[in-house]
């Protein structure tokens, strides 16, 4: 809503204006490209009249008479680029509009520069947008793409680490929380674990939302701003996690759709690229091999089947694929056979009465031909998804890895030792081994012995793995133990419902065989359980301590003790440290339980288990 209200020079869109749009072109950078790309298509823009979407730091020709609207980062290059266009008469007028709120010593370059060209007429609005944090889903938002090694897990918890330098990493995740806030137009209560960066946030933005609030005459958060309308008069529920109270989720191997996209192939804002395998046969003999095609698909909200089926288990999505390519067949047969009827020739009675019966019926196939290509499109998209994600499954033994660690996780009675899958050439990488050795590492309540420890590395290292990553999980472990008791994960393992064979029939094109059909039972992982104890306002010995901020309290106190007592109906999680799909889906599956209430999921960065890996 508000890129869509910028976009229109920033009056809220009319709805049944019958006019064109005003034609305008666009420019950003490369902030601001991440964070229109997830949200809007090109169609999309265009419909707005949007023309021409450039990057600042391109070379661009003058349109003398077309007014632009700008969407960057108040960067010093970003500013000296604005100032340079503005001498150059590039555009007919300038709407300039910021991501982050912009200093005044910046502004006034601005000022100078627009001066100077002679040009301060056509410099229509300046505006702070507060939208510095990338939506990806309608309940889900990470804070940056570009950089993101700066607030990456790995540079809050280098030990090497100073004080200013986390200053400055506190501030980046703290202006976009803001950001968030501003554009959701409400002030959170916030909960916090003590003694974490997460902590460290809650005060930051504690302190900014009360400046905010004090400044009467400046404040965002008075009058009909943005999200009024959005929220009930309730406040939502900020909760801020550390990354460090669960690394075992970010290592699991996962079973749902979206999260085996996310961790198996080349999954980014949205958009998953695949290389293409090209058939052998069209080749003549001694000619070159063909070069692998890349193709990318964005999986979005306006892709019913991603909304429908992202957070299935991977054995039912497979199935449902092949169920909309049945129902997609029919229709197009049905649309064949009209045609065949329709080609009927010669005067004879009855094939003029069945004409005219027909004529109804191919006028609403007819209409029904863009929604069918568009279905065959969609259809086309998961079944080269889904292909490309049940090779790896296949060639890795994904099903076994994570039938193994939800075993682990819970406590359960292992069938097969450690070791031999460790030393299995057959199954999985070696970073598969590693996460799942790392899995149970963390997990383990009583510590191993150094004897086995030693046996355990030796096995890694014969499999081709890299230790690296444990020395630091065996540190965090020291520590994390002096400060809590290891997290748990519930009691339950996903039950088995026989190999697939017996669940698909013979005529699909996903071959199976072999692949265990695992079925989920809902279990709250950590960051879930944390969220359950403070929404709904339970005691419980975790989450008893966690500090409370409220910033519409004149003086901050600093306590423990809720003020407010009744359950939240909105909350939003932030983890500090990075997040990641399974967890955002194992959110998504205990809310729905609960009526008519929301939940949001926001990490700092996002990442697979394969990036999280190489920042350990």
């Amino acid at each position: 809503v508000a890129l869509k209200r910028m976009l229109n020079f920033n009056v809220p869109p009319v709805k049944n204006s019958t006019g064109e749009p005003v034609w305008k072109i666009l420019i950003y950078d490369r902030f601001g490209q991440d964070i229109i790309s997830p949200l809007l298509s090109v169609k999309e823009l265009r419909d707005m009249g949007i023309t021409l979407h450039l990057l600042l730091h391109s070379d661009r020709d003058a349109i003398p008479d077309v007014p632009a609207v700008y969407f960057v980062m108040p960067t010093e290059e970003n500013i000296d680029r604005m100032c340079q266009d503005l001498r150059n008469q590039l555009y007919e007028s300038y709407y300039l509009n910021f991501i982050s709120a912009i200093s005044r010593s910046k502004l006034e370059d601005i000022a100078n520069a627009a001066i100077g060209a002679n040009a301060v007429t056509q410099v229509a609005k300046v505006f702070d947008q507060y939208l510095n944090f990338i939506t990806l889903e309608d309940d889900m938002f990470v804070l940056c793409n570009q950089n993101k090694e700066l607030v990456s897990y790995r540079a809050i918890n280098r030990p090497d680490i100073t004080d200013t330098e986390m200053e400055t990493i506190m501030d980046t995740i703290v202006d976009s929380l803001f950001c968030f806030f501003v554009t959701l137009g409400a002030i959170p209560i916030i909960r916090c674990s003590r003694g974490t960066a997460a902590e460290m946030v809650a005060v930051k933005l504690d302190k900014k939302l009360r400046e905010n609030l004090r400044d009467a005459r400046n404040s965002l958060f008075t009058g009909d701003t943005l999200g009024a309308g959005q929220f009930s008069f309730q406040r939502p529920l900020l909760v801020l996690v550390d990354r460090n109270i669960d690394l075992a989720t970010p290592l699991h191997h996962t079973w749902t759709y979206q999260a085996l996209v996310h961790d198996v192939l080349d999954f980014h804002l949205n958009r998953v690229n695949l290389e293409e395998a090209t058939g052998t046969e069209s080749s003549p003999a001694g000619a070159r091999p063909k070069k692998k095609n890349k193709k990318s698909y964005d999986l979005t909200a306006s892709d019913k089947f991603w909304q429908k089926h992202k957070g299935s288990p991977f054995p039912e999505v497979a199935e449902s694929v092949q169920q909309e390519l049945e129902s997609y067949r029919a229709q197009e047969d049905e649309v064949k056979r009209l045609k065949s009827i329709m080609g009927i020739e010669g005067e004879d009675e009855g094939a003029i009465s069945m004409l005219s019966d027909n004529t109804a019926k191919l006028t609403s196939a007819v209409s029904s031909l863009p929604e069918l290509l568009e279905k065959k499109r969609l259809i086309d998209l998961h079944t080269n998804v889904a292909t490309a994600v049940l090779e790896h499954i296949k060639s890795r033994k994904l099903d076994v890895y994570f039938e193994y660690e939800e075993k682990i996780m819970s406590k359960s009675t292992l069938d097969k030792s450690l070791l031999d899958m460790i030393s299995d050439p057959d199954a999985g990488t070696p970073e598969d081994k590693m996460r799942l050795f790392l899995i149970y590492y963390i997990s383990s309540a009583q510590a191993l012995s150094e004897i086995d420890l030693e046996q355990y590395k030796k096995a890694l290292t014969d499999a081709g793995c890299n230790l690296a990553p444990l020395s630091y999980i065996k540190q965090w472990k020291a520590f994390a133990k002096m400060a809590s008791a290891p997290a748990s994960y519930g009691n339950t393992t996903p039950k088995p419902l026989g190999l697939f064979s017996r669940v698909m029939n013979t005529g699909s094109q996903f071959v199976m065989e072999g692949v265990k059909n695992l079925v989920l039972k809902q279990q709250n992982l950590p960051v879930t359980r944390i969220l359950d104890n403070l929404m709904e306002m339970k005691s419980n010995p975790e989450t008893d301590d966690y500090r409370y901020f409220d910033p519409k309290m004149l003086r901050g106190s600093d306590s423990s003790v809720p003020r407010n007592k009744n359950p939240f109906q909105e909350a939003i999680v932030f983890v500090v440290g990075g997040g990641n799909y399974i967890e955002y889906q194992n959110l998504i599956d205990y809310i729905k339980s609960k009526q008519g209430k929301h939940v949001l999921y926001g990490c700092s960065e996002l990442f697979n288990a394969a990036q999280f890996i190489k920042q350990v």
